[in-house]
């Protein structure tokens, strides 16, 4: 089930708010109101993945264990160590049978020129990012740096909270402890968290599958080689900002959604196409996955603490496992490991460049390396990617029309205005108009708020109802 489904919004929501707010908001219904929230976790997850919610399960309840098992040893290092290297250990090898054990077998058939392994296992949907979860709280306990949660519904209502389950923000155990046991639930924080999934679904639906379309018919084509430049360019363009949009809005809804239950969820998103670095880019997108790698594999491994030769070791490392974690295929490691030697790079001259140049030159930079990049992200091997770029730089035979065909010009003509919103909406330019007319007229910038709100949920809502086109990109994640 997704977010940006009738389902969802109309027949799950209502009856799950429905039972959520029928407790009693006080102390001793808290574990009561957890069950209700675990319980509406494992049916929303089971409704996409009936079977794989055991592993769900599975993974919630193993690290539940190993959390009490390291809690209960804390005078015994080897017991302690014990139970977090059984955490470790389960979880990764959970990951890679699902998400890694096909990628793994494909490799080792290609060397020996033979088909002898034949492994073929569909992924628990949000597996990446639920076993992240789970193990930042074993490692958080073992590193004494929260307490143990003791009521197995509380640990598993955390893992398990519809919100984020399948697609993030990646929460820690410690920055959700608090309201686990003692959550404010008022009009304030409700209408707050409306407001925010609202914007999020429109982000979603609105934009990310409108401009989508663009790029789903140009990567259909059978022959890269007969694209435009022109007509290249506008479609890896589209595809970044449907990547953006779909998933910066989907943080967005699980964040408000959040806000709706009584809960805090760190952002994931902070305008990441107006950086003037690649390093600055990875701070401002998938925000809680980058914190992730720096708490569990940078900081652990040194950081930036002791020679260059280590650091750029470090940073490698980081970089070659988060083009894993994104996706088991040679062109996640390539594009990784390319992103990686970009930040490594900066790290020991290219930032000093770049401070001195001016903004916008910096900013066209990140914007075209990352553009290029996404290429790599989307398309299903490195050859099309290859392919494509040359497109791009007119290497191909770029068809009959040249640099600007035909094809280049209808879609301008019926893109321009979809290009346009998107420019705006990922821009910061939405928000300081916001902030400016809240400052003059904050009658006026309160009614209309309540006004484009109940505009954007119709609007979504009757795109919904004949949609044909509604996909979520990191699903597959």
């Amino acid at each position: 089930m997704v977010f940006s489904s009738l389902t969802f919004l109309f027949v799950f929501l209502p009856a799950f708010f429905l039972i959520y707010f029928a407790v009693p908001n006080l102390p001793r219904c808290k574990w009561l109101k957890n069950a209700v929230l675990f319980v509406g976790g494992i049916l929303f997850y089971a409704w996409g993945e009936p079977f794989y919610v055991m592993i769900l399960l599975a993974s919630t309840f193993m690290d539940y264990g190993f959390g009490l098992l390291i809690h209960k040893n804390d005078n015994r290092p080897k017991l302690r160590k014990l139970g977090l290297m059984l955490s470790v250990i389960l979880n990764l090898s959970l990951l890679s049978l699902f998400r890694y054990s096909g990628f793994l077998a494909d490799t080792v058939n290609g060397l020996l020129g033979s088909d002898v392994f034949n492994i073929e296992l569909s992924f628990p949907i949000g597996i990446s990012f639920y076993t992240f979860q789970t193990m930042s709280y074993t490692i958080d306990l073992y590193r004494r740096q929260i307490t143990v949660q003791k009521n197995p519904i509380s640990f598993a209502a955390y893992v398990t909270m519809f919100p984020q389950i399948v697609a993030g923000p990646i929460v820690r155990y410690e920055e959700v402890a608090a309201e686990l046991s003692n959550r404010k639930i008022d009009l304030d924080s409700a209408y707050e968290g409306i407001c925010r999934f609202v914007l999020g679904l429109g982000k979603k639906v609105l934009i990310a599958n409108n401009i989508g379309l663009l790029w789903s018919g140009i990567k259909a084509t059978a022959d890269y080689g007969e694209l435009s430049p022109v007509t290249a360019w506008l479609g890896i363009t589209a595809f970044c900002f449907q990547i953006y949009f779909d998933f910066s809005g989907y943080s967005d809804m699980a964040i408000g959604l959040g806000k709706m239950l009584g809960f805090t969820f760190p952002e994931n998103f902070n305008y990441p196409y107006s950086s003037h670095s690649i390093s600055e880019f990875w701070r401002r997108w998938h925000i809680t996955l980058g914190n992730w790698f720096k708490s569990y594999v940078y900081f652990p491994l040194g950081g930036s603490k002791g020679k260059l030769s280590k650091t750029v070791r470090n940073l490698a490392v980081v970089w070659l496992l988060t083009g894993l974690w994104h996706g088991a295929s040679w062109t996640f490691v390539l594009w990784g490991a390319i992103f990686g030697a970009f930040i490594i790079a900066e790290k020991l001259f290219l930032g000093k460049l770049l401070t001195k140049l001016p903004w916008f030159v910096a900013n066209f930079y990140v914007m075209f390396v990352v553009t290029v990049m996404w290429t790599l992200f989307d398309l299903p091997s490195v050859s099309h990617s290859l392919s494509y770029i040359r497109a791009m730089f007119a290497f191909g035979s770029g068809g009959a029309g040249g640099l600007l065909d035909s094809t280049a010009a209808y879609l301008i003509m019926n893109y321009a205005v979809m290009f346009a919103i998107c420019f705006i909406a990922a821009s910061r330019l939405p928000r300081m108009a916001v902030s400016a007319l809240r400052s003059r007229a904050p009658a006026l910038a309160d009614y209309g708020s309540i006004i484009v709100i109940a505009a954007i949920f119709v609007a979504c809502t009757a795109y919904l109802v004949n949609a044909g086109y509604n996909p979520f990109l990191y699903f597959a994640f």
